[in-house]
């Protein structure tokens, strides 16, 4: 039991106390003797840092997005927009690799394979995907599928702030797949009769994050394709044709659809 001059979770008196340096510094064991693969493995758990970091970000949208806080679900929306403009820059640094470094040392990868990162599948899930036919048990992931999407909120939101949401989607099953709906879209026109107004803005931002995944889909395949070029990816995947056949699918499909009719 701590007094109240004891702080419950005293703060280590140095920088690296504070980051846990030795524990962060000592995560990085590569499988071989290869100089480049220390750089394959600080990428990919750097990202997984970032992708930790969007999906606490993306609670806290959600939140704001429920309660009809404009300022900050813009703020917290275009800081998740940066963080993917961030993580698609870190893919210029790992294309230093050449193909014949990355052989050097990927047999030793077994079947590791960046098609096994549950981060992501969770951020996707939170977006709003829904097929994912294997990882359903994965305890997070099932959460996520689960839980209403960023879609769903922005829904919420827009009731709060004066737009007629129908009932039926407000009430409808977060577990079931989102479909473009015809009805949302002329929402969504209204919404952006005023383009200066912040319901319109939060949308936008909203479109950001979306752009920003797809960006990241391309740049990822374009890495792969540079690197290994059409060989099987790492693990047995399909590698770039499999990451070819993940691009252009919009989380909020809605959002682009209206761009021709406002």
């Amino acid at each position: 039991m701590t007094t109240p001059s004891q702080p419950a979770h005293p703060v280590p008196a140095t920088y690296g106390g504070y980051l846990r340096l030795d524990d962060l510094l000592a995560c990085q064991a590569p499988a071989t003797e290869q100089h480049d693969e220390m750089l394959f493995v600080i990428i990919h758990q750097v990202y997984e840092l970032w992708f930790k970091q969007i999906l606490h970000e993306a609670a806290l949208l959600q939140v704001r997005l429920e309660e009809g806080g404009s300022a900050g679900a813009l703020a917290t929306a275009r800081r998740i927009a940066k963080i993917l403009k961030t993580i698609v820059g870190q893919l210029d640094v790992l294309e230093t690799m050449t193909p014949r470094q990355f052989a050097s040392f990927r047999p030793e990868l077994g079947s590791a394979s960046g098609f096994q990162s549950n981060q992501f599948r969770v951020i996707e899930a939170v977006l709003g995907r829904r097929d994912f036919a294997g990882h359903e048990d994965e305890p997070q992931l099932a959460a996520a599928l689960h839980r209403r999407s960023v879609f769903d909120s922005l829904l919420r939101y827009l009731a709060k702030t004066g737009y007629q949401v129908p009932a039926e989607f407000m009430d409808r099953d977060p577990s079931a797949a989102w479909h473009a709906d015809m009805t949302i879209q002329a929402l969504l026109v209204d919404v952006y009769q005023d383009d200066t107004a912040p319901p319109a803005e939060v949308c936008e931002a909203l479109v950001d994050i979306d752009e920003g995944i797809q960006e990241w889909r391309y740049r990822h395949v374009k890495m792969v394709e540079r690197i290994i070029g059409t060989k099987i990816g790492t693990g047995g995947s399909a590698g770039a044709q499999y990451l070819r056949s993940t691009l252009f699918r919009p989380a909020f499909p809605d959002l682009w659809e209206i761009r021709s009719r406002v």
